[in-house]
């Protein structure tokens, strides 16, 4: 089955209006005046260098230090993961299971989705492409809620100095782990997904 770009159409990603691409070649999209593109220039590209730098920050991210507690003259410096075991171990097993899901787990398996999508188009696999746009689908979703880690642990700062039980400071970690976050974001908001169905012909 030929795609609608095979067949001469094209389609406006910023109002979505589907225009017949003429011999006099179109360029603006006649409704809201963007310029048209076949496929979003250097989409590939851009994904490829948000997606890699994320990776690259994602491990100082896990490493350094991203908080530090002050309780009684007592000081405390926790990566993610120590700061996930200390809650688990002061009674508080739901959030540390959240923190952990949202820290670790999600922005692996949206970089690993992602990255697994990008080589797909890149050597135009063939097969499993349905399930390439599912995920793709599921990578974007999931997007929406990636601050709600950072969301967690701004909850428990201020839960920590409401009750006057120490200080908090964040430390390096903190502001690493929220450029994971963006740059995973941004590099599925720049990929063209039209690319995921261009690189195979599987419809299944």
């Amino acid at each position: 089955m030929k795609s609608a770009l095979q067949q001469g159409y094209l389609s406006c990603r910023h109002c979505h209006k589907l225009m017949v691409d003429s011999q006099e070649k179109l360029h603006y999209c006649p409704r809201c005046h963007s310029k048209v593109y076949p496929r979003t220039p250097q989409s590939l590209r851009w994904s490829w260098v948000l997606l890699l730098t994320g990776f690259f920050l994602y491990i100082p991210a896990n490493v350094l230090p991203i908080m530090t507690l002050n309780k009684m003259w007592v000081l405390r410096t926790d990566t993610i993961m120590s700061g996930i075991i200390n809650l688990y171990n002061i009674g508080m097993a739901p959030i540390a299971a959240i923190v952990f899901i949202t820290s670790i787990v999600v922005p692996l398996l949206k970089m690993f989705a992602l990255a697994y999508i990008l080589l797909a188009i890149q050597f135009k696999w063939q097969k499993g492409v349905l399930l390439r746009s599912k995920m793709y689908r599921m990578v974007e979703f999931i997007g929406r809620w990636s601050m709600l880690d950072i969301f967690v642990i701004s909850i428990l700062l201020a839960v920590v100095k409401f009750g006057n039980i120490a200080s908090v400071n964040l430390e390096p970690a903190a502001l690493l782990f929220e450029l994971v976050v963006i740059l995973t974001m941004l590099a599925a908001l720049c990929l063209d997904s039209r690319l995921i169905w261009d690189s195979g012909n599987d419809s299944h």
